[in-house]
């Protein structure tokens, strides 16, 4: 089996074989976007529980979704199936199956009851994998393709990622655009060419990211094309409460918005920053005011100035600068900003405590003494 870019984006190893019957070996667990662990398959529910008739399906990059199982059919997580779709089926990938579905379900605020399920066809037979697998082969060249429709029509667009339905009538144009694009006349050149179902869908750069993959900044692949699925809005606030220097070309990714790793650790930052003095307060001193120009927050360390030598860096703990701000309300000014050094010394013996330094040669055996060894001689001769 060969291994594809557009099958590993769906859940799958490799290219599907028609004639095997093997799955497992096709969709296998990995460090891919989407992948859930089925945690309660060895786990039987109470009899009171109801049996879960809805399955969980893949598709390609973030697409998921649930659909009902009709009775008879027993599927389980790998299996190919046919799905509804408007028009036609498509064909997908079971994720999940069972209880851990019901949590799922929760974890996305979906109320079963009310909520209407397409349906589950059937396994998927061997003309529906053939058939997937040709249409999943076509989507880099219809990319491509549409690429040049689009500039030969003058389009601000890109058009970032195709994807085929399981059935080969249906094709979902992903794009990017800063304003508004009307796409009618490429819709019609794109019909005629390929001759599918044409749907344009429109997303941000984050989305558009997240399917193409990359390396990160930190020399690792990017979150949002292996796990990150829900893009939180990132303000330079952030990095502002982080000390982060405001550098456009260090602070975006690669989809040109802030980096979504800076709300990794807000909220750290945000709690350990709520116990520091107000940086706006100046240090008074008798060599004269100093105030504040940087704090390494996780170090406890604040970074001051004086007024008449501003290039001058003068690093403070935490408990330095509380104590200079309590002795000026008091009217009381230090001589310096830094703390005074006290030299102390320290004994060896510890007479509080009952302890005391051992010695280095505690375990040597004691040297005899001379005498008595002649006194053991003249015993051992008496007797």
């Amino acid at each position: 089996m060969e291994n594809d870019n557009n099958f590993i984006s769906r859940g799958c190893r490799c290219t599907p074989d028609p004639n095997t019957t093997r799955q497992e070996e096709l969709h296998a667990h990995s460090c891919t976007k989407l992948n859930v662990f089925n945690w309660l398959e060895n786990i039987k529910p109470p009899r009171c529980y109801p049996s879960q008739d809805l399955v969980e399906v893949r598709f390609k990059n973030s697409r998921k979704d649930f659909f009902l199982v009709p009775e008879g059919l027993q599927l389980e997580e790998g299996d190919i199936v046919a799905v509804e779709a408007s028009p036609g089926h498509d064909i997908g990938i079971v994720t999940i199956t069972g209880q851990i579905v019901r949590l799922q379900l929760k974890s996305k605020n979906i109320d079963s009851r009310k909520t209407e399920f397409k349906k589950v066809y059937r396994k998927a037979k061997v003309s529906d994998i053939e058939k997937w697998v040709a249409a999943v082969k076509k989507e880099k060249k219809t990319m491509f393709g549409s690429r040049e429709f689009a500039s030969s029509l003058k389009l601000d667009m890109k058009i970032s990622d195709v994807e085929y339905q399981g059935d080969n009538t249906k094709a979902i144009f992903y794009y990017t655009a800063d304003e508004r694009v009307d796409f009618r006349e490429l819709i019609k050149v794109l019909a005629e060419n390929f001759n599918v179902r044409i749907e344009m869908r429109q997303i941000g750069m984050r989305q558009e990211a997240s399917r193409l993959g990359g390396i990160g900044s930190c020399g690792r692949e990017l979150c949002c094309s292996t796990w990150l699925t829900n893009f939180r809005s990132v303000s330079t606030n952030a990095a502002r409460t982080q000390q982060l220097s405001l550098n456009p070309q260090k602070l975006t990714g690669q989809c040109s918005k802030l980096k979504c790793c800076i709300n990794y650790e807000n909220d750290c930052y945000l709690d350990a920053i709520k116990d520091y003095p107000d940086t706006k307060i100046l240090l008074e001193t008798k060599k004269g005011k100093a105030f504040h120009q940087k704090t390494d927050i996780l170090r406890n360390m604040m970074y001051y100035s004086y007024q008449d030598n501003p290039s001058s860096f003068i690093c403070l703990t935490r408990t330095r600068v509380e104590q200079i701000i309590k002795l000026n309300k008091k009217n009381v000014l230090p001589e310096d900003l830094l703390e005074e050094v006290v030299v102390e010394t320290v004994t060896e013996v510890f007479s509080d405590t009952g302890y005391q330094e051992d010695s280095i040669t505690r375990f040597d055996k004691p040297a005899k003494s001379k005498r008595k060894r002649k006194n053991r001689n003249k015993r051992k001769k008496k007797s």
